[in-house]
């Protein structure tokens, strides 16, 4: 049965947008799967944890909840609301608002395809340690020896296994971005295996990848309920809980907080990809989407919370087993010193031959009386210094949760279960990614069949060949360049615009009776303000903030040291930062061009004669309307 809405673009006539023939979601489940395996991905895993850690526990989650309402769960609903309403990609919806907005969703698409590059690598990371895991012991369980020496192999005695494994196994890493070393043959069969996987599962549209949602949206939960179960078996484990919740509220009052928990929320949710709209249409014209909004937003945050508990017993576990380890260093220091014959006066008064016996609250209050008396080989072995270390990113899933499931029993099935789940939720935000590209382009230019398959495969064959940048030994540095720079200033960019677009340009009062038509009821009246003022104040605050950041701070990244089998923070060479420059200009420059191409093409007609100049009517104020109108309807 033929759906269509009618809708008003601003300065025009009646629109009908009729979607007859347009793909249809099976089911709502398959929809919700598919916005929640978008939404939910690897930040909620490895980043929502560290940001809890570094920024004040359970008062960060406050505040995150704050600004989720305030600013996420808005700006969600109007962009599912508005890919429902208009039945198009991105480029479509800002299209029908105006013309002159159609670079909105070309920026889009650029940004979409940038995360696309490396985010399917990090899969291929996923793909290559899944691989490695059916094998007992584990490769990262014990450092290699060298054949040479017959000794351990320095770079790993000086680090650890899984560090080891991490950066010479898998990596092979150069020391720099500057050394760009050959391809990684691992690594490159291993992204070629990945856009595989997603050419075949996005080649039908929505119909080949929501069947595969089922599996890879759902399945993580498992793992995560599983590992939670796990973990909290864990010695070590309800301090690392504690540590998580306990609330440190003066970090309310830090700039950078505020920052980083509104930056997660705009990340976590997916806007200005693209996708969601994409996603949204799809649905039929009266689905209730103010409901889906709401669900998938706190769908997206519980996650993100059962993901934070498993990371911290996780992180408890090995911060206890570190401190035990450091107890009975010391004790067997102090034994050696007691073999000499010493005879001191601070001598522990507990069994310094059995450190198991030992705690670290007993070790830590005799350190704490004698600790100037006993030298500096003897060290304090602290729970909370160890749980101050900060883990995110690669560092947290293939470092430290790799370490953990080193000492599990049958440790092969975990790292096997672990790997799965991260290859299932970069894949889910993967199709959503790539919908965010494909949508789009296949509306504004009405392909269809055979032509859509093409564009598909084409789009995965040129992300595979342009990842091979990623693939050379030094292709971690890439990859930290082009998540913290490809799309975090071009996003925010391109969300104040979507908000210009929806709340001054169509107007909030329009755009919400289109709302009530679909929905049958109006939403609260205080979408109309939160979308005109408080979401695109916190917008443009954020990208203030980013670029502050940017500037006074300079753009660094983390390198590997081989002779000092350390990390250290070096500073982008020039072509670099040439490069990260040319990453944040092109995904920008499609804004801009499609407001001066769309005047360029109205002056052109106007000059011919078949266009009346642009009025301003049916103008409240001189002020904001106005100026939009003037910029954007004329």
């Amino acid at each position: 049965m033929s759906v269509s809405l009618f809708l008003h673009r601003p300065g025009t006539d009646v629109v009908e947008i009729a979607n007859g023939d347009r793909p249809a979601w099976d089911s709502k489940i398959q929809y919700v799967l598919a916005q929640v395996g978008f939404s939910v991905g690897l930040g909620n895993v490895w980043r929502f944890p560290y940001l809890c850690h570094q920024n004040g526990g359970g008062a960060f989650m406050l505040l995150y909840v704050f600004l989720l309402l305030v600013v996420g769960v808005p700006l969600f609903f109007m962009e599912l609301a508005a890919g429902q309403s208009i039945r198009q990609g991105s480029i479509g919806v800002w299209k029908h608002i105006s013309p002159k907005l159609a670079g909105i969703g070309y920026s889009s698409c650029m940004v979409c395809f940038f995360v696309a590059l490396y985010y399917n690598v990090i899969i291929a990371w996923s793909l290559f340690y899944m691989g490695n895991s059916f094998q007992y012991p584990l490769p990262w369980q014990q450092c290699p020896v060298d054949v040479a020496t017959n000794d351990t192999v320095r770079e790993c005695a000086s680090s650890s296994p899984t560090t080891y494994f991490w950066f010479r196994k898998a990596l092979n890493i150069t020391n720099s971005i500057e050394e760009s070393g050959e391809l990684n043959s691992n690594m490159t069969v291993c992204l070629l295996a990945a856009w595989t996987i997603v050419s075949l599962a996005m080649i039908k549209g929505i119909k080949s990848s929501a069947k595969v949602m089922y599996f890879s949206s759902v399945f993580p939960y498992v793992v995560l309920f599983i590992f939670l179960i796990r973990g909290l078996m864990l010695d070590g484990a309800m301090e690392g809980i504690t540590y998580m919740f306990y609330p440190k509220l003066e970090i309310w009052g830090n700039v950078q907080v505020w920052r980083q928990a509104a930056t997660q929320v705009f990340f976590a949710l997916g806007l200005g990809y693209g996708s969601v709209i994409a996603y949204s249409s799809y649905n039929p014209v009266h689905n209730n989407c103010h409901r889906d909004a709401l669900m998938v937003s706190g769908i997206n945050f519980m996650t993100s919370v059962l993901a934070s508990l498993v990371v911290f017993v996780v992180l408890g576990f090995r911060a206890k087993n570190i401190a035990l380890r450091c107890v009975a260093k010391n004790l067997g220091l102090l034994n050696i010193m007691a073999s000499h014959g010493s005879n001191q006066h601070w001598w522990p008064w507990f069994n310094m031959t059995d450190p198991s016996s030992v705690s670290i609250a007993e070790y830590r209050e005799w350190y704490s009386h004698y600790r100037s008396m006993v030298g500096p080989n003897i060290t304090d072995c602290s729970l909370e210094q160890e749980m101050n270390k900060g883990v995110e990113g690669t560092g947290l899933a293939f470092i430290a949760f790799t370490e953990v499931m080193a000492v599990f029993p049958a440790s092969p099935f975990w790292s096997t279960l672990f790997f799965l789940m991260l290859l299932n939720l970069g894949l889910s935000t993967m199709f959503g990614t790539m919908q965010g590209i494909l949508t789009p382009l296949m509306d504004n230019f009405s392909l269809s069949g055979l032509r859509r398959t093409l564009l598909t495969v084409s789009t995965c064959a040129l992300g595979f060949l342009i990842g091979l940048l990623f693939t050379q030994r030094s292709g971690n540095y890439f990859v930290t360049m082009f998540d913290d720079y490809s799309a975090t200033l071009p996003l925010v960019i391109v969300v104040i615009f979507e908000t210009i677009s929806v709340a001054w340009i169509y107007g909030t009062d329009r755009f919400l009776d289109d709302v009530e038509v679909m929905l049958k009821w109006r939403p609260p009246v205080v979408y109309k303000y939160l979308w005109k003022y408080v979401c695109l104040l916190a917008m443009i605050g954020l990208l203030a903030a980013s670029l502050l950041r940017m500037v006074f701070k300079g753009p660094t990244y983390t390198a590997w040291n081989r002779s000092t089998a350390s990390e250290m923070t070096l500073e982008y060479p020039g072509w670099a930062l040439a490069m990260i420059v040319m990453l944040i200009v092109f995904a920008s420059l499609p804004v801009p061009i499609g407001y001066i191409h769309s005047m360029l093409k109205n002056l052109l007609v106007q000059v011919t004669g078949e266009l009346k100049p642009c009025e301003l009517t049916d103008v409240d104020t001189l002020i904001g309307p106005c100026f939009f109108k003037l910029l954007f309807e004329c």
